[in-house]
């Protein structure tokens, strides 16, 4: 089961999407440039991920962080690192081969989750990234389908990021198989 990296008490806050607020990429940039400086060269790309990356899309206003690796041996050094920051680590919540963190209470509301290069999430992350961004089409219709959901599903976090599920595939299967990770 995938699960958002966050405490019981906010898993019971109802599901809101908003409009794209352009202040989603500063939050990005900060944050950023905060995990860049404590993992230095462990870090070999820091992506913006999920929908606050898309310009013009609605989504949840909490901003999805991917750290990028060198390897799965660099793990537990970057999950030290992380916990100097405040970042409580979480595990894999179920999904192999991502380590995901709670951000420290002060900081913007943020997920960031830690993989190694190549894995099979992270190529998802920046494929489906990567769709919506290259397709306003594609890109509208997703928020329109967040939207629907998190009316729908306003106090059911599980049964909301299940809906989206079939378009993610869906969207996946016609993005590019292979992408480079950006560097820092």
């Amino acid at each position: 089961m995938r699960r958002d990296p966050i405490a019981p008490s906010e898993r019971a806050e109802p599901v809101v999407v908003v409009e794209y607020d352009p202040a989603w990429e500063g939050t990005f940039a900060r944050m950023r440039e905060r995990v860049a400086s404590a993992l230095g060269d462990l870090a070999v790309g820091i992506e913006h991920v999920g929908s606050t990356a898309v310009p013009g899309l609605a989504a949840k206003p909490i901003v999805d962080v991917d750290v990028v690796l060198r390897s799965a041996a660099d793990v537990p050094e970057a999950i030290a690192r992380l916990a100097e920051l405040g970042y409580t680590h979480l595990g894999d919540l179920g999904i192999a081969g991502r380590e995901a963190f709670r951000a420290p209470a002060e900081l913007p509301r943020h997920h960031l989750y830690v993989c190694a290069v190549g894995t099979p999430e992270l190529r998802a992350h920046l494929a489906f990234r990567d769709a919506l961004r290259a397709d306003p089409q594609l890109a509208e219709r997703y928020g329109a389908l967040k939207r629907e959901l998190a009316d729908r599903y306003r106090d059911d976090r599980d049964a909301y990021a299940e809906g989206k599920s079939a378009f993610v595939r869906a969207a996946l299967r016609g993005a590019p198989r292979d992408r480079r990770t950006s560097r820092r």
